[in-house]
């Protein structure tokens, strides 16, 4: 894994205040503020991984011990993604939110989410076997 460096923090933070930026002005531009139900996912996301990471009993003896666990935090880290995406797009079918509103949201959403991958990627430990 590449070790992560001050231009690479600086490049991630300047995605995430971009894909933030698109959010709100989604929001702000067209006078309807539910995009900012999106944000909720952003945060909740990566909730059930954190939770179910810590729940799963790491037992020297089996190997596959806890992975029910991890699999329903994977499960559900996953759903509150597509949730976040698609959020937008049903706004956008059901008139309460217009179109562009909707494509500057899920851009936005895409560029957070983005972040937060290549954040994980950058800064995860290396494991030895």
């Amino acid at each position: 894994m590449p070790q992560a460096g001050l231009k690479t923090i600086i490049a991630l933070s300047f995605v995430l205040a971009v894909g933030f930026l698109l959010v709100i002005l989604s929001c702000a531009l067209w006078h309807s503020y539910y995009p900012l139900l999106v944000v909720a996912t952003y945060v909740l996301a990566p909730v059930p991984n954190w939770i179910c990471g810590h729940c799963a009993n790491p037992d020297d003896f089996v190997e596959s011990a806890g992975a029910a666990v991890l699999d329903l935090g994977r499960f559900c880290t996953g759903f509150l993604v597509v949730m976040g995406i698609a959020l937008p797009i049903v706004l956008a079918h059901s008139n309460l939110i217009s179109v562009p509103a909707m494509i500057m949201s899920v851009v936005g959403g895409l560029l957070i989410y983005g972040t937060i991958i290549s954040f994980t990627m950058f800064f995860q430990e290396e494991q030895e076997f």
